[in-house]
């Protein structure tokens, strides 16, 4: 990725950005935000920072899921490491955080376009 400087020359991103996936999830009611950063580190592992939340079991979570390998995204909901390491953390079964930091992991692994997910009651 590449950036452009103030004379519009383009410039190398700085390594701290390449390849980082940043996302802020807004849960809901409960109002604990947080920022997940997904980091692909080659073709089949990608590492994982859940920050900035004050919600006790996403900052839990943050401590138990730290890396997730490719193979891991398609195992089943109850298999898969993000949503076991959630209940282990207390999740709440409707918490969106898990799902959004699949969603990042799935971008930084260029699987998929990044999108905002919405739920809209009316």
């Amino acid at each position: 990725m590449s950036i452009c400087n103030e004379r519009g020359d383009v410039e190398a991103e700085p390594e701290s950005k390449q390849n980082v996936t940043r996302v802020e999830a807004e849960p809901g009611v409960c109002e604990f935000t947080c920022v997940i950063e997904a980091k692909r580190k080659d073709s089949g592992h990608v590492s994982i920072k859940i920050m900035d939340s004050e919600c006790e079991q996403i900052q839990h979570l943050s401590k138990t899921i730290k890396e997730i390998r490719l193979k891991e995204l398609f195992e089943p909901i109850t298999q898969n490491p993000v949503y076991v390491s959630a209940q282990r953390a207390g999740c709440h079964p409707s918490c969106p955080i898990p799902m959004a930091v699949l969603k990042a992991v799935e971008v930084a692994m260029d699987m998929a376009l990044p999108r905002e997910v919405l739920i809209r009651f009316e």
